[in-house]
């Protein structure tokens, strides 16, 4: 039986909770939507109480903004084990599941933030540019655990691969982005697209380039008959006869 007594917070949980509440709000809505008020009451607490853990929505939303990027990039780890096209695959469905539970607060964080004012604290330069390190940090997260598939760290990458790997980040977050906008194309597929995108645009720069010939030829070496890069293989083929 409750009593109905609400437990008092400590300063470290209740700014935890605010981050919480926040990140739901702006997932649902673009931040600029978002005022102080709403969450001060899905919180269950007062507006000044809000400004007592933080100076004001812009230093909140930052807040809920780093624990979301944080989360983005632990979407692309992935136990290294198993074919490479399958490991891919699951960090991509892991990406999307992301993409569909923030929609809005994933648009603003790739986008650069939200017009927020910031209450007249900071410039919109400023603002996108605090965006846009949480953003680099994810990328550089994304691309060092693609390298580690690849039995690579950053220090040995070929100058190829990187471009290869960098340039598939990009196109994964662009295609999010888009894919946002209506969602016309069904999501299985375009995580299964994603994943072939990787492997053709490695099997162009393998094309240029015999150190890259000789990581395409491994990749696929490993992969089974029902994988994605095989299927790739057998999409092209059928194309061409």
């Amino acid at each position: 039986m409750t009593t109905g007594v609400r437990r008092r917070m400590g300063v470290e949980e209740r700014r935890q909770q605010l981050i919480g509440v926040a990140l739901e709000l702006f997932s649902r809505r673009s931040p600029d939507e978002v005022s102080i008020d709403e969450i001060a009451s899905a919180a269950g607490i007062s507006r000044p109480l809000v400004y007592h853990y933080f100076p004001g929505k812009l230093s909140l939303y930052e807040a809920a903004l780093k624990r979301a990027s944080d989360d983005l990039a632990g979407r692309f780890m992935e136990p290294q084990e198993g074919p490479l096209g399958a490991r891919l695959l699951r960090v991509m469905r892991r990406f999307f599941d992301f993409v569909d539970e923030h929609g809005p607060g994933f648009a603003a964080l790739m986008r650069g933030g939200p017009a927020v004012s910031a209450d007249g604290v900071r410039s919109a330069a400023d603002n996108a540019s605090s965006t846009n390190a949480l953003i680099d940090a994810v990328r550089q997260a994304a691309y060092v655990q693609i390298l580690s598939h690849l039995e690579l760290d950053a220090e040995h990458a070929p100058a190829r691969l990187e471009l290869v790997i960098r340039t598939w980040i990009s196109l994964v977050e662009s295609t999010a982005l888009i894919w946002l906008d209506g969602r016309r194309v069904p999501r299985a597929e375009l995580e299964a697209q994603l994943v072939h995108d990787f492997a053709a645009l490695a099997a162009v720069s393998a094309a240029y380039d015999e150190e890259m010939a000789a990581l395409l030829r491994r990749m696929l070496k490993q992969e089974p008959t029902d994988g994605p890069f095989t299927d790739l293989v057998g999409r092209l083929i059928s194309l061409a006869s």
